[in-house]
């Protein structure tokens, strides 16, 4: 018999991005709030923070999941058999903590371009592919990304960049400065006629609310901030929850099933909490948030009377349409130093190439990375290059400061087959069925990666590159990073999951509140697009249900 914690007005599931956002909007609103959270909270200086472990640790990850709890497996084809693959990429496997995400990632914070809404009216019908149109528009979520970069906070400067969407409102913080190698291919792409600017982050520049400025720290991306510069729910929205009283945060907590009744109305979730309990917490309202692959996952798993193949997929959408990020560019070396480690690194951009090139249907956009540590420098060698042995140290001392990267994510055509299912043949810690990852990248996703990182190569040669060579992306599935698309929202509820709202077709009171949303991805980091996805649903939650 499962413990029954005490009846809320909502159940949010997952304390990322767009679950962080709605459960603040909610609970400051009056709505009393249990946030369920299958990680913890991370600090800098408790969870791992050296490159190895952190990066690379083959099992556990400093940001979570746990992947002997938590496996996976891939699909290698239809009526193949299952292969687990819980330590290399096809895991795919995302943070797992208070903040998702939004505590490890690398913080750009980028708007979607007004064609990113409307995809198919852009570029028409694409074969293989469910290309389609938002039902809602740039314009819509305007003022949702407004909200978004002034409570989250965002570094950065709108004019700039003369490729960006209209905007009421300028960034609250100043634009980053750009690093060594930043202003080297700045420089190369004026020569070429590009348009570079430097990157909005969700960091702070400047001290912000409360909180100091960026400290330049090199172990970034992949990390936790150690001064809480880096902006995400778990240092803004999620404390505001809580100071509300009205918001229960609960870490540590696994979801395994939204209960629907024999008459189709989400009753709660049931759930097995720090001590691996199992429980129940009933609510008037579900919020699924707990990411794209995790997200459909759950409602596959949450079978019903009314619906006996998952909630809200009676129409075979739910896991569909799964997408990610194909990142493609080109790296380079320089005969001299092209920078001195002030972190994070990634400070330039450009857009010139995120849409209405000819032959390309979408785009991405190119900017210098993250700065690579040791050890991932270590697997940066050009073509015939020494991997091991002396050669390959002598390389690593005379060539660490001389690299540089330009890449992007390309804008992936999203297609039916490309799925997650919830694969029976294997279960998890808590006994339920796990992620199975299904399908493949449209043949296009090839060629569009080829096409941009030709433009990067061009950029690094003109920069004064010596050597240089592509390093081109999409084979493979769409699910490593950036993933979308699962829980499509849509007008239609024969080819869609949720409404414009986000919430389920069918289940009135059952939403989806993060990336699984998405019709399309962009050529763009999608975490600015999920928190305003989730300002624009909590917003409408509230006034529905006030």
């Amino acid at each position: 018999m499962s413990a029954k914690d005490k009846h809320v007005d909502v159940v949010v599931v997952g304390a990322g991005a767009g679950g962080g956002v709605v459960a603040k909007e909610l609970a400051t609103n009056g709505f009393q709030v249990a946030l369920l959270e299958r990680g913890r909270w991370v600090r800098y200086g408790v969870g791992s923070n050296d490159e190895m472990t952190s990066m690379r640790g083959p099992m556990k990850r400093s940001m979570g999941p746990d992947l002997e709890k938590n496996p996976r497996v891939r699909i290698e084809g239809e009526g193949a058999d299952m292969k687990s693959y819980p330590m290399n990429g096809y895991s795919s496997h995302i943070a797992s903590c208070v903040g998702s995400g939004t505590v490890s990632y690398g913080a750009m914070a980028w708007r979607f371009m007004e064609e990113d809404f409307k995809m198919e009216s852009t570029y028409g019908k694409v074969e293989g592919s469910t290309l389609a149109d938002w039902p809602i528009s740039y314009d819509d979520l305007e003022p949702y990304y407004e909200k978004a970069e002034w409570e989250i906070g965002v570094s950065g400067d709108g004019d700039e960049n003369p490729f960006s969407p209209p905007r009421r409102k300028g960034y609250p913080m100043p634009a980053f400065e750009q690093n060594d190698d930043g202003k080297v291919l700045a420089e190369a792409c004026k020569r070429l006629g590009l348009n570079p600017f430097s990157i909005p982050m969700a960091r702070n520049s400047v001290p912000y609310n409360g909180r100091p400025g960026c400290i330049r720290n090199r172990t970034c991306a992949g990390y936790a901030c150690p001064v809480s510069a880096k902006n995400g729910t778990h240092n803004t929205v999620i404390p505001k929850a809580i100071a509300s009283g009205n918001c229960d945060l609960r870490v540590g907590c696994q979801v395994v099933e939204v209960m629907v009744d024999d008459d189709g109305h989400a009753r709660g979730v049931r759930y097995f909490d720090a001590e691996n309990v199992e429980r129940i917490q009933t609510a008037d309202i579900v919020v699924v948030a707990s990411s794209a692959t995790e997200t459909a996952r759950l409602l596959l798993n949450s079978k019903s009377k009314k619906f006996p193949d998952g909630a809200g997929n009676n129409n075979d959408w739910v896991g569909r349409n799964l997408q990610g990020h194909a990142y493609t560019g080109a790296n380079g070396f320089f005969p001299d130093e092209v920078h001195r480690f002030s972190g994070p690194g990634a400070t330039l951009a450009i857009c010139d190439y995120n849409h209405h090139n000819p032959g390309i249907i979408g785009g991405g956009l190119l900017a210098n990375e993250f700065y690579k540590l040791p050890y991932q420098f270590s697997k940066m060698r050009p073509p015939k290059a020494a991997r091991w042995g002396l050669e390959h140290k002598k390389f690593q001392r005379e060539n660490f400061r001389k690299f540089a990267q330009v890449l992007g994510p390309i804008q992936e055509m999203p297609n039916f087959h490309s799925r997650v299912i919830a694969y029976e043949g294997k279960k998890d810690f808590w006994g339920s069925p796990v992620v199975g990852l299904s399908g493949s990248r449209h043949p296009l996703d090839r060629k569009h990666c080829k096409f941009l990182a030709e433009k990067a190569e061009e950029i690094l040669k003109e920069a004064g590159a010596t050597t240089t060579w592509q390093n081109v992306g999409g084979r493979g599935q769409g699910s490593g990073v950036h993933q979308v698309g699962t829980c499509r929202m849509g007008d239609d509820p024969s080819i869609s999951v949720t409404n414009r709202y986000g919430q389920v077709h069918d289940i009135d009171n059952l939403f989806v509140a993060d990336g699984s949303t998405f019709p399309t991805n962009a050529g763009f980091n999608p975490s600015l697009t999920i928190l305003a996805v989730g300002y624009w649903i909590g917003e409408y939650m509230v006034n529905k249900y006030s």
